[in-house]
């Protein structure tokens, strides 16, 4: 509705995990390192955690982008399953003919293996990302350790990537899975945008959209920091529904009332409230314990 309006050519802020817009922060390049590295490793398992809505999704669509074309992947974006389906849409993403009459562990396994075999043999790789891991049962994540144990005497032939919340972190922990817990490879816990970075990710996505960060102004860039705390998928949402606010009333830019305005209303204003008091208290306390330390210095220096 906006995008003609103010020059760009796509929706800058969507939040589809598009990996054309992923703005490569310190932590997102380590965190595609990890997993990149943990892939090229001998173990079965890489990990990627973070809080709802810090760029996890976006990141492993970057890192399929970038693994050879001999690779064939499996995605499982709906974990919530048991261990015989989890199994069989396993078949369903490998291409795997299968009887549904037939349907058991052993022969749901045994079809995997034999396909991880002969992609093998054939010098494909196979890789399996499961997104929001923390929502699989305990048996479930047995039952894909057991998967990774057909190796050679160098690698294991099935490698897995599992994206999920802290939660996820705890679930390993426990002492059933501390067998799985130990083939894990490479593991990366992504944090949120600093404040510096927050502007030079809407500038990078406006970039790629054909725009210019100068469609917001500085306060309403600082504003967003203050009330997202760095979570991109909150950036996103807000900075979005400015943009089509600031359409709305015709303005050539984003202010900062207008960027506050699509704060409340897709966070509500007590969240919005809540936020923005919480960084005055912050700036308030960082002032008096810098006072404090200069009248400290100062007497001493008089002293």
């Amino acid at each position: 509705m906006y995008l003609n309006y103010f020059g760009l050519n796509d929706n800058p802020f969507s939040i589809a995990p598009n990996p054309d817009y992923l703005y490569m922060s310190p932590r997102h390049k380590e965190a595609l390192a990890h997993l990149t590295f943990g892939l090229r490793e001998s173990g079965g398992f890489v990990m990627l955690t973070g809080e709802v809505g810090t760029g996890k999704t976006t990141v492993s669509r970057k890192l399929l982008q970038q693994l050879p074309d001999n690779t064939q992947v499996a995605m499982i974006l709906n974990p919530t399953l048991s261990a015989i389906e989890l199994l069989a849409t396993v078949c369903d993403e490998l291409g795997i003919s299968y009887d549904p009459d037939k349907a058991s562990l052993k022969y749901f396994t045994d079809k995997i293996l034999s396909r991880l075999a002969r992609n093998h043999q054939s010098g494909m790789n196979t890789v399996l990302l499961i997104d929001e891991a923390q929502h699989l049962m305990p048996e479930v994540l047995e039952q894909l350790r057991l998967l990774t144990n057909l190796e050679t005497n160098r690698e294991k032939l099935l490698k897995v990537v599992l994206i999920g919340q802290p939660e996820l972190q705890q679930l390993l922990k426990r002492n059933e899975l501390r067998q799985l817990a130990q083939r894990i490879t490479a593991r990366y816990h992504l944090l949120p945008l600093t404040a510096p970075e927050v502007g030079a990710y809407m500038s990078h996505r406006l970039n790629v959209a054909h725009g210019d960060i100068s469609i917001f102004s500085p306060a309403a860039v600082r504003t967003v920091y203050r009330i997202t705390a760095g979570i991109p998928r909150v950036i996103n949402l807000i900075a979005d529904r400015a943009l089509t606010l600031s359409f709305t009333k015709q303005h050539a830019i984003v202010r900062k009332s207008v960027l506050l305005a699509a704060a409340e209303q897709i966070l509500g204003e007590d969240v919005v409230a809540q936020r923005l008091q919480g960084q005055q208290k912050l700036w308030m306390g960082m002032v008096v314990i810098i006072s404090v330390a200069l009248g400290f210095a100062l007497g001493r220096w008089y002293v």
